[in-house]
């Protein structure tokens, strides 16, 4: 692996750029990677919970480095847009080994990941942020680093607090090194124009949740990036539940084919 070209790098940078909203239909493996792409995507991250289901782990900072890093081959193997990796909270309780994981995550391809607090103490994030940042200054990559906070997931914060605990975080871990904000079940369209307000240039991502706004809306309000998160990857395993409850039932084939792709589509993703 020889990692991103400067290219890769500014063209992901500028797909943050005010104004733009970049949307993220999240991949779990090569094949749903390499398919998000042929849609139309201007680049591809990963589910960190799609792609642990998909090689057998729950999601929750479990997955083993060594799966992970392979992954993140297999799917740049097969893409030529930028890639983001959800890299959880790093997979390690050191930064050091978080700063090791970035760096082999570069090499692999990756132009961006995602570094989450969840429950931890914010000065954790900070320290594993930094040592991110330095592991890919040393590997020569300007890595977008995208700082994720649980304050409106995990409810962190006291009632009517929420937007001034994230912004707060968002200082932080702007101080540190990160180039964006990640606030998952954040949806409230004043709450979402008090972030962005407070936080100035620092591109701001949400997740798709029921009752977020629709896109045209979110680029309004200021937001720069929406992603899938998990729920492509849910929605296709939660099909492919009903397609094999109902076959184990019945046996019937037909439903099969309903929006199936065709073998030969599949194949022709893969040549070149």
């Amino acid at each position: 692996m020889n990692g991103p070209d400067a290219a890769a790098n500014a063209s992901f940078r500028a797909l943050h750029a005010p104004g733009r909203l970049l949307i993220l239909p999240n991949a779990w493996d090569a094949g749903s990677a390499r398919l998000v792409a042929a849609c139309g995507a201007e680049a591809v991250a990963t589910t960190s919970a799609g792609l642990a289901w998909s090689h057998g782990y729950p999601d929750g900072n479990v997955l083993p480095v060594s799966v992970l890093r392979a992954a993140v081959g297999e799917i740049a193997r097969v893409i030529s847009i930028p890639l983001t990796v959800d890299i959880e909270a790093g997979y390690s309780a050191e930064p050091r080994g978080v700063g090791e994981l970035v760096a082999a995550i570069a090499d692999a391809g990756a132009v961006g990941v995602n570094l989450e607090d969840g429950r931890d103490d914010p000065d954790l994030l900070c320290a594993r942020i930094a040592a991110a940042r330095s592991a890919a200054e040393r590997a020569g990559v300007d890595l977008f680093v995208n700082a994720r906070t649980d304050v409106y997931l995990a409810g962190l914060a006291p009632d009517g607090r929420a937007v001034a605990v994230t912004l707060d975080r968002a200082r932080r871990y702007r101080e540190a090194g990160c180039d964006g904000l990640f606030v998952p079940c954040l949806a409230a369209p004043a709450d979402i124009r008090a972030i962005v307000a407070g936080i100035g240039d620092l591109p701001l991502n949400v997740m798709a949740i029921p009752g977020l706004p629709p896109a045209a809306e979110l680029r309004g309000l200021g937001v720069r990036r929406l992603s899938a998160g998990a729920g492509l990857a849910a929605a296709a395993y939660g099909r492919a539940r009903r397609l094999a409850t109902d076959f184990l039932r019945d046996g019937r084939s037909e439903p099969f084919a309903e929006d199936a792709i065709g073998p030969m589509e599949m194949n022709a993703l893969f040549v070149d």
